[in-house]
């Protein structure tokens, strides 16, 4: 008896240390900070292909735009294969700060200047708000939604996904449009953009192929690195003590 015991014991052991190796493997890819292999790779690849072109798109900004539009696909508000626009307004209003990016292809479609809301700040978005007529913008996750033909032409409505953080953004008519003040010319003139009521307003030479382009049920996420929106976020809960 004591012999079959023994025997059965060292072999049931290599079977265990077999099936764990599958998870070790695993452990050697490299992650990003929300333990997630999918969108590890996925950003992994995309940054392979547009990291050098677009230095201006940081890859944690990239990371957790992602980590929310897989949220939303998860949750059923988006389809698979909807574009993700980002928007980053840590940087000035004098550079490209919007991207617009397929995944399905790994590719970067736009990359475009916007301007932020007149309250926010000059040169730099500094405050956001989720208040009607604080004329300020709001970060977070929103879903596109339909196009409209209004005072700045061909436009498109936003719905913010994120309670008290973007919620107000329709009843507050958050739009992307085209704006004389969000063009390279402007910036010549004044060292910036100018600025909207809240709006991401955006230049003409560009603005239709974007709205077509995103509109209907896709992801947009406005990033600053604002402490309280990443502790409040129902979609980057993840990067909230960063």
């Amino acid at each position: 008896m004591i012999k079959i015991i023994a025997f059965t014991i060292f072999i049931v052991f290599p079977v265990f240390a077999i099936e764990m190796q599958p998870s070790l493997f695993v452990n050697t890819i490299p992650m990003e900070k929300d333990g997630t292999m999918a969108i590890g790779e996925n950003v992994e690849n995309l940054w392979e292909k547009v990291g050098d072109k677009h230095p201006l798109l940081k890859k944690e900004v990239l990371t957790m735009a992602y980590e929310g539009y897989s949220k939303m696909i998860d949750e059923g508000l988006i389809e698979e294969g909807k574009p993700l626009t980002i928007i980053d307004f840590d940087l000035p209003s004098y550079e490209q700060r919007l991207w617009v990016i397929d995944f399905d292809n790994q590719t970067l479609e736009y990359a475009s200047l916007v301007a932020h809301g007149r309250n926010s700040g000059g040169l730099h978005a500094e405050k956001f708000s989720n208040i009607p007529e604080s004329y300020m913008s709001s970060l977070g996750f929103y879903l596109t939604g339909e196009t409209y033909v209004g005072k700045h032409g061909k436009s498109l409505r936003l719905d913010g996904m994120e309670k008290g953080i973007n919620d107000n953004a329709r009843a507050r008519a958050i739009v992307i449009h085209a704006a004389d003040y969000a063009e390279n010319s402007f910036v010549k003139r004044h060292g910036r953009l100018g600025r909207s009521l809240g709006c991401p307003a955006l230049p003409s030479d560009n603005f239709e192929a974007i709205i077509e382009l995103i509109k209907e049920k896709s992801c947009l996420f406005v990033h600053a690195s604002e402490p309280q929106y990443r502790r409040q976020s129902v979609f980057i809960k993840e990067w909230a003590s960063s």
